[in-house]
């Protein structure tokens, strides 16, 4: 018989980076009686594989499934291979364009080898909600759709925003909702994890789960990471995201640029630090006890090395050290050349052989911002230098012709402006 640590222990490790847990009462009821009978949970968290990587939002669901599986439950990870032929409407103000099977199988195939870089290989059951869903033929999904009203769907806040503004929402989104719910029947989840924006698919789940006599799953719905930015969500769309399959020393750099509030939020949700230790480390930096440099260093080297290795952290961790606080230059920086109009400030003007350039089109221009407003935006999180020197106006001025360094946070390259 299973062995399980004591039901508060339990609690106190779940609770961790959670926003809601409906009901907890329940939850503590299924702990208990899967301890009586040695019995683990089911546990399931879906993804669809709409993207072909994943970064490191998609990862707070998969660091909270192994915290149960680290309590000794069986936790499922489940590729929506099926549901995202629908596409999730999610957070989206109109219909998601729909991806080929031909891109499902090929995402679905990148996520099954990222989610081991969390997970157990050898504890976690990897599911394609086509197994069942397929199966249901047009018969079984009317069937299903007919537990449901379309004012019931309309409560969702999306749909009921769409529906007000007179904007388009598709037939067959109606059904993404109770696709997800199903899933959870053809698995009799005991817990559904989800963010906090599929709250509404998660009851829908629970709902569908009482329909076919089964116990209802609890619902446990984790926050949405901020990127690095610390105010959107963490999306490649935004460009403020850590992407897992990034190289070593550019996940570091890119934790290193986040602010020094933003870090405790990846304590919690990213890592497996106890909320008791973050606490504790959170009084060490008000006594100045602690630096939160150091502390975000070792934040740093904790993702690295959970997506690559100790080895791999450390040699991140040294490389940034030696470029940003001891300032020094590599060797083997690259030179861009960019001419001078692309760069232009408006209205610029010459003097003593320099010339005006705005600093957040040179940004887009050398890759250093995904775009202009990127560029922007990094300016005025003062992440940027040039030749060493912190940069907070737009317009800088520059010699032609003459190399200078340019640097936007962890990255720098060489830079000439041509007439």
């Amino acid at each position: 018989m299973p062995s399980f640590p004591p039901v508060d222990e339990q609690l106190a490790y779940l609770r961790k980076g959670v926003a809601e847990i409906i009901r907890e009462s329940e939850l503590r009821e299924r702990i208990e009686n899967s301890r009586a009978i040695g019995k683990p949970m089911r546990v399931k968290a879906g993804f669809d594989p709409t993207a072909p990587d994943l970064h490191l939002g998609h990862t707070v669901l998969m660091r909270k499934l192994k915290h149960f599986q680290d309590m000794g439950h069986t936790v499922i990870f489940l590729i929506g291979d099926f549901t995202g032929l629908i596409g999730d409407p999610t957070g989206r103000s109109a219909t998601r364009p729909p991806l080929s099977r031909e891109q499902i199988d090929q995402n679905a195939e990148t996520y099954k080898a990222q989610v081991f870089k969390i997970l157990d290989r050898d504890k976690t059951e990897v599911r394609f909600n086509s197994e069942w869903l397929s199966r249901l033929g047009f018969e079984g999904f009317i069937r299903l759709a007919a537990k449901f009203t379309v004012s019931q769907m309309l409560e969702r806040e999306d749909f009921h925003k769409r529906f007000d503004e007179e904007k388009p929402i598709a037939m067959h989104e109606l059904l993404y909702p109770i696709a997800q719910g199903y899933d959870s029947v053809a698995l009799e989840a005991d817990v559904e994890l989800g963010g906090t924006d599929q709250k509404f698919n998660l009851l829908i789940g629970r709902e569908l789960q009482r329909h076919y006599g089964q116990p209802p799953q609890i619902v446990l719905t984790t926050p949405l990471l901020e990127g690095t930015d610390g105010v959107q969500k963490m999306s490649k769309s935004y460009g403020n995201y850590i992407g897992i399959t990034e190289a070593p020393q550019e996940m570091f750099g890119k934790v290193m640029s986040i602010s020094d509030e933003l870090m405790w939020r990846y304590y919690e949700l990213v890592t497996d630090v106890s909320l008791a230790e973050i606490e504790r480390m959170k009084q060490q930096v008000a006594s100045g006890e602690a630096h939160p440099m150091k502390l975000k260093q070792e934040l740093g080297k904790r993702i690295v090395a959970d997506f690559h290795s100790r080895e791999a952290a450390e040699q991140a961790a040294q490389d940034w050290s030696r470029m940003f606080q001891k300032d020094e230059t590599p060797e083997d920086l690259p030179v861009m050349s960019v001419r001078f109009e692309e760069v232009a400030a408006p209205n610029a003007s010459t003097a003593d052989g320099h010339v005006q350039v705005k600093l957040d089109k040179l940004l887009a221009r050398t890759g250093l911002a995904t775009s202009v407003s990127d560029g922007l935006r990094k300016v005025k999180q003062n992440a940027v230098k040039v030749d060493g020197e912190l940069k907070t106006e737009l317009v800088v001025a520059v010699k032609p012709g003459t190399e200078f360094t340019l640097r936007a946070g962890k990255k720098m390259v060489k830079v000439s402006v041509t007439g």
